[in-house]
């Protein structure tokens, strides 16, 4: 039986655990310094704590000390974790991974590299890898419309792996689906990597129109819905500036994921706080109290350093900046802000 080794005992992470099981492959969950309590639950058969549904009968756990047993024989390997500390759990897997024939990657956001240039992460594990004079296995960046609780639980998914070994995520899609988690691959890295990091500061502008919509007890559908359409423009746009397929954003890794994001993601549910007239630090102190973690709010600063690298500014990409200067404190009408960065240019 492969071995598929996951690293993170999150939300995401485990949740990948289910299909992962289903296909026939021996699942390793290792959590890191941070998770004890996330393995606790599940060893002892308990819902997972994030996501409020039991882990898949038949994962193996491993603590933060046991990581090279959680990587000995794998096959595959996933990095779940924040995207703050994905530099970190990658420099200690990697002389652990010489077997290895695919590095997965569920983690979103974006690094800064040594020089001080903002990165996507599969080049910061390609950075970091190339330091230590590791070889690395092709990368898969995982994407698409994924709620942790849906998949964990068996529900219908439709998810995207994407490499620039276009046979390697082939195969590996072929081999992890099942019937109710389908995996269309891809050669388009860059494109699925920066629409996963964008989908999350951008789902916070739809928040805000949500929060707006609760506070004041008149909907805000059509603000939210123009957020959206903006939101794809610009991604579309900054994926083309950097080599990725434009047509991406209008798939599962971009119309897909900032859908479901959109609904009830918890970048949404902090851009609610937000329209509602919360402060952004007041708000994202009650989420990290709630072990709900903000991806968008680190990511969006660096999203605009990355566009700003790639030539794109303040008048290519209106929404993303707003969302930024919202988050720095900047802005007093947050909802008004948005609906200016949505709307229509007189022709």
């Amino acid at each position: 039986m492969p071995i598929f080794t996951v690293l993170g005992a999150g939300a995401m992470g485990s949740a990948l655990c289910k299909p992962l099981i289903e296909s026939g492959w021996e699942v390793h969950l290792w959590g890191t310094w941070l998770d004890d309590h996330l393995l606790d639950a599940i060893e002892a058969g308990r819902p997972h704590p994030r996501i409020n549904v039991e882990a898949a009968p038949g994962i193996k756990t491993f603590r933060s000390d046991q990581l090279a047993e959680a990587l000995e024989g794998a096959d595959v390997v996933d990095i779940a974790v924040t995207s703050e500390g994905l530099p970190k759990v990658t420099e200690m897997a990697l002389p652990h991974i010489g077997g290895v024939k695919a590095l997965c990657l569920t983690s979103k956001g974006f690094w800064t590299d040594p020089d001080g240039r903002i990165r996507l992460l599969p080049e910061a594990i390609r950075t970091i890898a190339a330091g230590k004079g590791v070889d690395l296995p092709p990368l898969v960046a995982i994407g698409g419309p994924v709620k942790a609780n849906e998949c964990g639980a068996g529900e219908v998914t439709a998810t995207i792996y994407a490499s620039k070994d276009y046979p390697t995520a082939e195969g590996l899609a072929r081999d992890v689906a099942t019937d109710t988690y389908g995996v269309r691959p891809s050669d388009d890295e860059t494109g699925v990597e920066l629409c996963a990091a964008l989908k999350n500061v951008f789902a916070i502008a739809l928040g805000i129109a949500d929060g707006l919509g609760e506070s004041t007890g008149v909907p805000r559908h059509n603000l939210k819905a123009a957020s959206f359409a903006q939101a794809i423009r610009e991604m579309s746009l900054l994926v083309a500036e950097v080599g990725g397929d434009p047509d991406t954003p209008y798939g599962l890794a971009g119309v897909g994921d900032l859908e479901v994001t959109g609904l009830s993601g918890r970048n949404k549910v902090y851009g609610v706080r937000l329209g509602k007239g919360e402060r952004p630090d007041e708000a994202l102190a009650e989420m990290n109290r709630l072990e709900q973690t903000v991806e968008g709010y680190p990511a969006a600063p660096l999203a605009v350093k990355f566009a700003h690298q790639a030539g794109c500014g303040a008048d290519d990409l209106p929404l993303l900046h707003t969302v930024a200067r919202i988050l720095a404190g900047g802005v007093d009408d947050v909802c008004g802000a948005v609906a200016a960065a949505v709307k229509p240019v007189k022709p």
